[in-house]
């Protein structure tokens, strides 16, 4: 998998996973039928023109952009913090963002506005884990500590806000919502999710080298010019901004964040020049084909969050012995 050929084939695979869904679904498309309707061929019936362009191809490209956001904050989090155990829900970002964007739908905002809400308590939150963390020591298992009682406060506050909610309207909608869904996912959520993706993957592959330098101890990165707290003030914006971009999508999915990374870094090393990329595109993956198993495995939709759920816990089981193994250093 070092090799250019494996390289490139990793990185084009979610292109292939997004053609694959296509001819995926309960109304079967034939391969001249979607080819048609990618290339504005003549000859194509309007229900399988609309339901490749309208409805497939925006669910398949959000579904990996939203892998894609996940795994490149894992990513982030884990390379700042020094850490491969470290996500965005152990630092509660998700539990802030999910909260941020619940109380939007509570409240009837704007759904363009709906991003901006989950932001600013996803930052909230992880402002208050590494604020609680800085206060009582700085390690990683203050730090992880830190992520709970925030991420279990938060937890609180949307039980709260679930409370409230119309039991016939919002409340159904938060609760499913919640569970990670992307069946409403249309056009207009992908030309969302798509600029805070290139933004953040941009971002993080510009500061690539200074999260390499990370891994060392923090006087020795500040002697070879990193200033380290401003570089992880920004890098947790990015990778906040990544997660709740996500979150207010599709809602909770877990463990992509987690895994993929390990994964990225068991197959290209340390160097973040190749894990976030790859991390990218195995999130991406990943998630692509959990919505494919979600919409067609059963006669109504699988929530995301529970088939993330039945995937990641054994494969992250299986990666901390691997860590455990190696003495509790990188993968």
């Amino acid at each position: 998998m070092r090799g250019k050929a494996g390289w490139g084939a990793l990185l084009l695979l979610p292109l292939g996973i997004v053609f694959a869904s296509l001819f995926v679904g309960r109304y079967p498309v034939s391969f001249k039928e979607v080819v048609g309707a990618l290339f504005g061929v003549q000859g194509v019936s309007p229900t399988a023109r609309t339901l490749v362009l309208s409805v497939r191809l925006p669910r398949a490209l959000g579904a990996a952009l939203v892998g894609m956001d996940l795994a490149l904050a894992g990513a982030a989090f884990q390379g700042i913090f020094r850490n491969p155990l470290v996500d965005s829900h152990i630092l509660g970002v998700s539990s802030g963002a999910a909260f941020g964007a619940a109380l939007a739908l509570l409240l009837g905002v704007p759904w363009y506005l709906i991003d901006g809400v989950s932001f600013l308590f996803g930052v909230l939150a992880v402002g208050l884990v590494i604020l609680v963390a800085r206060r009582f020591g700085g390690t990683v298992l203050v730090l992880v500590i830190s992520g709970i009682l925030v991420g279990s406060l938060f937890n609180a506050l949307l039980g709260a806000i679930k409370y409230m909610a119309d039991p016939l309207d919002v409340l159904p909608a938060i609760t499913y919502w919640l569970l990670g869904s992307l069946s409403g996912t249309r056009w207009g959520a992908v030309w969302k999710l798509l600029p805070v993706s290139l933004f953040g993957a941009g971002a993080l592959m510009l500061l690539r080298w200074r999260l390499d330098l990370l891994t060392l101890d923090e006087r020795e990165a500040a002697s070879l010019g990193v200033n380290v707290q401003r570089l992880r003030t920004g890098v947790v914006l990015v990778g906040t901004l990544l997660v709740a971009s996500a979150v207010s999508q599709a809602g909770m999915i877990g463990w992509i964040g987690l895994i993929t990374p390990h994964a990225a870094r068991a197959l290209v090393g340390p160097g973040h020049s190749r894990v976030i990329p790859v991390s990218a595109a195995m999130g991406a993956s990943f998630l692509l084909l959990l919505d494919l198993i979600s919409r067609s495995a059963m006669g109504s939709e699988i929530p995301l969050g529970v088939l993330t759920g039945i995937v990641g816990v054994p494969a992250f089981l299986l990666l901390f012995m691997r860590y455990l193994a190696k003495g509790g250093g990188w993968l």
